[in-house]
């Protein structure tokens, strides 16, 4: 190719790319390894537990019966955040996704029921 404006540029824009392409493809790995370490951080409600949380929001005290993770990009496109709250029924019913405004491909807003440890045991 002949060393041209024209040419420099579309070097240019197809380095731009596949940058841009390795960066996803880097993103989407990673965001297949952060799953489980949100999982089981310290913070995180686990799904079956001895003594059941009551809920995340100010001012309630009723048993916590669902766990809801929202893992989204940062503002700052540096790093994902996961949220994780342990809610009753009334505010989990209230919850819905609040970061799908620049929604990832590894974008993640799930519910779980927390269990209690006898009805894990199929009693």
């Amino acid at each position: 190719m002949a060393d041209t404006k024209r040419g420099r540029d579309k070097q240019a824009q197809d380095e731009e790319e596949r940058q841009r392409e390795r960066a996803l493809e880097q993103e989407l790995e990673r965001g297949d390894e952060d799953e489980p370490a949100a999982d089981s951080e310290q913070g995180a409600v686990a799904l079956e537990t001895a003594d059941p949380p009551t809920c995340h929001r100010r001012d309630c005290n009723e048993p916590a019966a669902f766990r809801v993770l929202e893992r989204y990009e940062e503002e700052t496109g540096h790093g994902t955040v996961a949220a994780v709250a342990a809610l009753c029924h009334d505010h989990t019913a209230e919850e819905g996704p609040a970061n799908l405004d620049d929604a990832t491909p590894d974008y993640v807003f799930r519910i779980d029921p927390i269990t209690e440890p006898d009805a894990a045991d199929g009693e």
